[in-house]
């Protein structure tokens, strides 16, 4: 059974000693903020329109404050508020077009370079650098993926050039033989 949230008429049916659970709206935003807050961020994705979207269902329950009935049911009605105005909003969504002199498409992908194999293989490397010992995969690193020189990358770790050298050519043997980048050779 459910209880009605909005009178039509008059409210003068209401017992005089009945006792309100939140005396005031303001003192309902207060304790039910976060709460509402969140049901608000599971609607949108981004925090600032879940902000502006509780904020736009808490003005349309402060217009009908005086018409809802059972304050109980407070949280209903503003959740209810919540989805009706995002759904509002979805619908009433529109596109921007812009004339421009170049279309904004991407330039087509070369045959040989396709995204996907290059994710995948940028995947497979960093799965294998990471099976390197520490002291390698930080060579290897500062090295190919930050670009150091041999002597920058010495004096980064506080070890000798020739020690870099010979680390860098250990792990990249240990790259050579793994078998998940035999894979996409």
């Amino acid at each position: 059974m459910t209880t009605p949230v909005c009178t039509s008429a008059s409210t003068a049916a209401a017992p005089a000693t009945q006792t309100l659970p939140y005396p005031s709206f303001s003192s309902y935003v207060r304790a039910r903020q976060p709460v509402l807050l969140r049901t608000a961020r599971s609607l949108t994705a981004n925090p600032s329109d879940a902000e502006d979207l509780l904020q736009t269902a808490l003005t349309k329950t402060y217009v009908a404050w005086e018409r809802i009935e059972d304050h109980r049911a407070l949280d209903g009605y503003v959740r209810r508020a919540l989805v009706n105005t995002r759904t509002s909003q979805w619908r009433k969504r529109k596109v921007d077009e812009f004339v421009c002199e170049e279309l904004p498409e991407p330039e087509p992908v070369p045959a040989g370079e396709d995204p996907a194999e290059q994710q995948a293989l940028h995947d497979a490397m960093w799965r294998a650098i990471m099976k390197l010992p520490d002291r390698q995969r930080a060579m290897v690193v500062l090295r190919y993926y930050e670009d150091l020189s041999e002597v920058q990358t010495a004096e980064v770790l506080g070890v000798s050039v020739g020690t870099v050298k010979s680390a860098v050519s250990r792990a990249l043997g240990k790259l050579r033989e793994d078998p998940e980048l035999g894979l996409v050779r």
